[in-house]
């Protein structure tokens, strides 16, 4: 058998989560390391492939493009090796297990987590990243986390809670939007960033934004997930539209704008629990969510005119 030349895996592992999480201090807590390991990691990574992976100052550090073509073979390298590997038998409480869109996950969810694991020590909590089918018998799912458009019936064998109000609209790096006017026609003309898993956005968000087209795009870029679109939009690839649960917290560092604002999308983003009968741990989960969504502030209003022709 051919020998592999390969990296340091610990080195590839380090860069696959910052990719995700878009952040060298989330990296690190994933990885239970320092901030300065996952940056040493990253910066022998670089050195032995002889390409800049990431950019920018180190309070915005984003992703080149290089750094997002590996990023996007990397997760679902490293999410096939994670089911491969044979799991211990569980020693004490069973986990609540949550299915979860992934992007949702890493930037509403997760950073939220450790408000209820003070709030409820004894039961420990594992986010399952899903955003296809499931069956919570099968899949061992104790509540999942989904998007579903207003007024759709729920799913037949859950009960749904809805617990965040979807709010969406173009977002872009902030060197990209100070290049020029931040009027409609020229946001909505730059390059357009797309993601597999929700084709439509740019034309929910021209729907629910009132304007009547979307002018020509000079170029369409699509991505795997989420979450490697929103890392382009912030190396300042192009412009993306974002759910505002997904960039609250990079537009309030300052790696992303929105200078159009965000419209009031036709999804809500709701808690799934068994219609025969959810455990203690789930409910108390999902009346979590509730006063999580209620606390989420809205969206500011837009720095600019957002109608078309302005």
């Amino acid at each position: 058998m051919a020998r592999r030349h390969l990296p340091s895996l610990n080195a590839l592992r380090a860069f696959e989560a910052f990719g995700r999480h878009g952040r060298m201090t989330l990296a690190a807590d994933e990885l239970c390391v320092t901030h300065g390991a996952v940056s040493r990691q990253i910066r022998q990574l670089e050195e032995h492939l002889g390409v800049a992976l990431t950019e920018g100052p180190r309070s915005r550090l984003r992703m080149t493009e290089a750094g997002l073509k590996l990023a996007q073979a990397l997760s679902p390298a490293f999410d096939q090796i994670e089911a491969a590997v044979p799991r211990p038998v569980q020693a004490g409480p069973r986990p609540l297990v949550v299915s979860c869109l992934p992007t949702f996950a890493m930037k509403w969810l997760i950073p939220r987590l450790p408000n209820f694991q003070a709030a409820y020590p004894d039961i420990p909590v594992r986010v399952a990243e899903s955003n296809g089918p499931f069956d919570f018998k099968d899949d061992g799912i104790d509540l999942a986390i989904r998007m579903r458009r207003a007024g759709e019936p729920d799913y037949s064998d859950s009960i749904a809670a809805p617990f965040l109000r979807h709010f969406h609209g173009p977002v872009m790096a902030p060197e990209l939007a100070a290049a020029g006017p931040a009027t409609f026609d020229r946001i909505c003309g730059l390059p357009r960033l797309l993601t597999r898993t929700y084709a439509q956005s740019w034309s929910d968000w021209v729907q629910d934004s009132g304007a009547e087209s979307l002018p020509p795009a000079v170029s369409e870029q699509e991505f795997d997930h989420y979450f490697y679109m929103l890392e382009a939009a912030a190396a300042g690839l192009g412009v993306a539209v974002g759910p505002w649960a997904f960039v609250q917290r990079d537009l309030a560092s300052g790696r992303l704008v929105a200078p159009l604002g965000f419209a009031l999308g036709q999804t809500l983003i709701v808690a799934l629990t068994p219609r025969d009968g959810a455990t203690k741990a789930a409910v108390l989960f999902r009346d979590w969510l509730l006063q999580e969504g209620a606390s989420t502030p809205h969206p500011p209003e837009p720095a600019c005119d957002s109608r078309p022709g302005r």
